[in-house]
């Protein structure tokens, strides 16, 4: 074997995994992945069990697996095997299985004590996959109540390693040195209009003419590579070079072509998404060229959408691309963004719990026996809002109880290994005799669309993959181009899932039960139209068809497809559904609710049966026999968005509501009447007299004094003539009333003649407030505004009187008020 720098610290960490479990810290070219599960095989403390070794991605899966097998002089599948997602390679010789994704998950699901397992390693950990994170809260469960012997090692190129020790209960942690070959490192000098596609064209030229050695290209998507690679063939690159695409929706057989040495000695340019930036070398690479861009899920909770977003690449990430051009000697790396930008991007990517649909983790942890996540110690605890949110759509798909147990077939959808949504489909289709169109269906939506149509359709995406030979490199429908690779791939999953399932043959026109059994696997994206092109979804969202589609006209959609931007979400896939599927096999979900409620346009109290679907409105017919208490409530919900306005305010009701507002101004006990105390509280004061009415119209026959004074006790009635009357008998006999609108100083308005003789301003509420005296003209203007009369008599009077016996020199106009007979009329009678 070739001597690597791991093998340094390989005595340590036997020692050390002899009683405990460790931390490996060991950057890119250590020979971590591929060395350690080879050492270790043999430990005493094993005593011949397996060793598991999770690995975040299918191909480096692979290819440790085929590394570390060379290295014993076997076939892989003898002593190291590799399980991943639709490729299991093992036999009953393996002790070294290399597996993916949620493989460790169903070992550990399916036997929770892992019998026949000593060690289990958590290899590239610093990606912080979910069922990386998954799998190692699991494992330590085991540990912890089953399983003291059973050892776990987590490995990472560039992890902060403090807190998955104190995790793995305080384990050492172990470094190691790397084996990496200086490599020059180049910045674009200034940002320019070029979209970076095509500055990733000019640097794989520049690169071929400057530089020896294959060449190792990061772009985010399948997409960008598809699109590079068609540029690159358009300029000429096969005089130069040989391309070889790398993500993970390939062929394993197309993915092996892009890591191993090219056999027939041209140079080869590996077109790769972050698939390639840990656990493998890439042979050949002497230079790699980043597009600092790198594609991310992100769930977000306001949609319950998972999309994939374009993000700029982290620090570490960046770090461990550009490692790969110094594995096998001196190398050069382009980075297609500027020194000043490289300053600013974040220093690690964010772990994925904390961002991802934790829909398949709470269905994993229910399995577990754990409802709630703060029972168990992790990393990162998942976010609380998003795991009850995925703990009420598993409910949605009966993977949970009402008491949020898992159910039998909670635990059948994890058998499956599918999504919880589609294993719910092909579930429940399989009990409809229509397994094989949901098979169909599952593997379309695996997979990014392969018919670039503009029709969102779904069905003509099923009719595609049962209509059109693969074979044929052709384009269908007219004007709407195939992606065939893809569409390959989607029959082969198509074809797996229908043996795994049992064979299951095909039904005549099951193509129309299509918006069925996506119903069932997205009951919370069935949409009711609103208008055309625009739907309401089951959740309560908007949703909206672009451009010219023919569904826009259906009653009823299920939108399996959509993004989570702005208000109305973009629908890209869709299928129609008849009501009465919805109402046959979602009757469970359909709740009846009567809902009596207030009609702004009618101004009056309605009443309708609804049967609801989640927001949506299956059904309405009138409500016959609304329970009273509720005519009740709805008719003051009318009055507080009405306002007070609506009651019948006479006169007299609003003078004595602006009496009571005095009254409680200046004493304790009387009742608060403001608009915002009376709105409030309509139950108590208006409630006994307003049961059994329905209108704007039937508040008219209410008699609002009568309701106000049922706020008083007998006492208060007393007093309130007394302290808060409604008229002043004035000098000149007449009797006037008292304006109480302003509760701080209610005023009297009186002609100035008809206050002769009276000294002091009048007092009213015990005395403790004057009346503001608007002293008015013979042609009642105001002439004066007072509190003081007696002030008003002696000083201002007689100016006020020069004035008036001016412009009514008829009227009475004596010198001294004070003695002076008050009238009402010109001059008082004889």
């Amino acid at each position: 074997m070739n001597i690597l720098p791991i093998n340094e610290i390989l005595p340590e960490l036997k020692n050390v995994l002899n009683s405990q479990n460790a931390v490996l810290v060991a950057p890119p070219g250590s020979g971590k992945t591929t060395r350690i599960p080879l050492a270790l095989m043999d430990e005493p403390w094993l005593r011949g069990q397996k060793i598991i070794m999770l690995e975040p991605r299918r191909l480096a899966a692979r290819a440790a697996a085929r590394y570390m097998a060379q290295q014993l002089g076997e076939q892989v599948g003898e002593k190291v095997g590799y399980r991943v997602r639709f490729d299991t390679c093992i036999s009953s010789q393996t002790r070294i299985e290399v597996v993916t994704e949620g493989i460790l998950t169903r070992m550990l699901q399916t036997d929770q004590a892992l019998n026949g397992i000593g060690l289990v390693i958590f290899d590239e950990f610093h990606e912080r996959n979910i069922h990386a994170d998954l799998g190692l809260v699991l494992a330590l469960e085991t540990q912890s109540f089953l399983r003291e012997d059973l050892r776990l090692l987590v490995m990472s190129a560039t992890l902060s390693a403090e807190p998955v020790a104190e995790l793995l209960g305080n384990a050492p942690v172990i470094g190691s040195k790397g084996q990496t070959f200086p490599v020059e490192t180049h910045y674009l000098e200034r940002r320019t209009a070029e979209n970076t596609e095509t500055i990733v064209v000019e640097t794989i030229f520049h690169a071929l003419a400057n530089h020896a050695g294959d060449i190792l290209v990061f772009l985010p998507g399948a997409g960008e590579i598809r699109r590079v690679q068609a540029r690159l063939v358009e300029k000429g690159i096969a005089g130069f070079a040989h391309i070889a695409p790398l993500y993970a929706a390939l062929p394993a057989n197309v993915q092996d072509e892009a890591i191993l040495p090219n056999v027939t000695g041209v140079r080869k340019v590996v077109l790769a998404t972050s698939i390639a930036e840990t656990s493998l070398t890439v042979e050949g690479i002497r230079v790699v060229i980043d597009s600092g861009l790198m594609r991310v899920p992100h769930y977000l909770f306001r949609t319950g959408l998972t999309s994939l977003e374009t993000v700029r690449v982290t620090k570490s990430a960046a770090d461990q691309r550009r490692g790969r051009a110094g594995r096998l000697g001196p190398g050069i790396c382009y980075r297609l963004w500027t020194k000043q930008e490289h300053y600013y991007l974040e220093p690690d990517t964010a772990p994925e719990i904390l961002s991802a649909d934790l829909t398949p983790l709470a269905l994993e942890l229910a399995a577990w026996g754990i409802a709630d996540p703060s029972e168990v110690h992790w990393l990162d605890q998942p976010p609380a809002r998003t795991f009850s949110q995925a703990r009420e759509l598993l409910g949605k798909l009966e993977a949970l109880d009402s008491n949020g147990l898992i159910t039998g077939h909670g635990r059948q959808i994890l058998r499956t290994g599918l999504q919880p949504r589609l294993a719910h489909m092909v579930l429940r289709a399989m009990e409809l005799g229509l397994g094989a169109v949901a098979c169909e269906l599952a593997a379309i939506l695996s997979e990014r669309d392969f018919l670039q149509a503009v029709d969102v359709d779904l069905r003509l995406r099923l009719a595609v993959l049962r209509q059109l030979n693969p074979k044929d490199n052709q384009v269908w429908p007219p004007g709407q181009q195939l992606d065939i690779s893809l569409c390959r791939r989607i029959c082969r999953e198509a074809e797996r899932l229908k043996r795994e399932f049992g064979n299951v043959p095909g039904q005549p026109n099951d193509i129309e039960w299509c918006g069925c059994l996506l119903a069932f696997a997205y009951p919370d994206r069935i949409g009711q139209r609103r208008s055309n092109g625009k739907f309401l979804l089951e959740n309560g969202r908007g949703a909206v068809l672009v451009g010219d589609q023919p569904l826009a006209r259906a009653n009823y959609i299920v939108a399996p497809n959509l993004d989570g931007q702005g208000s109305e979400s973009r629908i890209f896939l869709a299928v129609p559904i008849e009501l009465e599927q919805l109402t046959d096999y979602f009757k469970r979900q359909i709740f009846t609710e009567a809902t009596v409620f207030w009609d702004e346009t009618a101004q009056s109290v309605r009443s309708r049966v609804y049967e609801r679907l989640g927001a949506l409105i299956i059904k309405e017919k009138p409500c016959l026999a609304p329970a009273p208490a509720a005519v009740l409530s709805a008719l003051f919900s009318g009055i507080v968005r009405e306002g007070l306005a609506i009651l019948p305010w006479s006169r007299a009701a609003r003078q004595l509501r602006q009496r009571l507002l005095f009254m409680h101004y200046w004493e304790q006990g009387w009742p608060d009447v403001t608009d915002e105390v009376l709105l409030g509280t309509l139950d108590t004061w208006l409630g006994p007299f307003a049961y059994g009415l329905t209108s704007r119209n039937e508040l008219e026959q209410l008699n609002l004094v009568t309701i106000l004074e049922s706020m008083l006790s007998w006492e208060q009635r007393q007093e309130l003539e007394r302290y808060a009357p409604t008229h002043f008998i004035v000098p000149s006999g007449q009797r006037l009333p008292i304006d109480y609108s302003n509760p701080d100083c209610p005023v009297l308005a009186v002609k100035l003649q008809e206050m002769f003789g009276l000294q002091a301003t009048p007092c009213i509420a015990r005395g403790k407030v004057p009346l503001t005296l608007h002293l008015l003209s013979p042609a009642r203007r105001p002439v004066q505004v007072t509190q003081d009369l007696a002030s008003f008599w002696r000083t201002t009077y007689f100016e006020v009187k020069k004035d008036l016996m001016g412009r009514y020199p008829k009227h009475y106009w004596p010198e001294d008020p004070l003695v002076a007979i008050p009238t009402s009329r010109v001059r008082p009678q004889g």
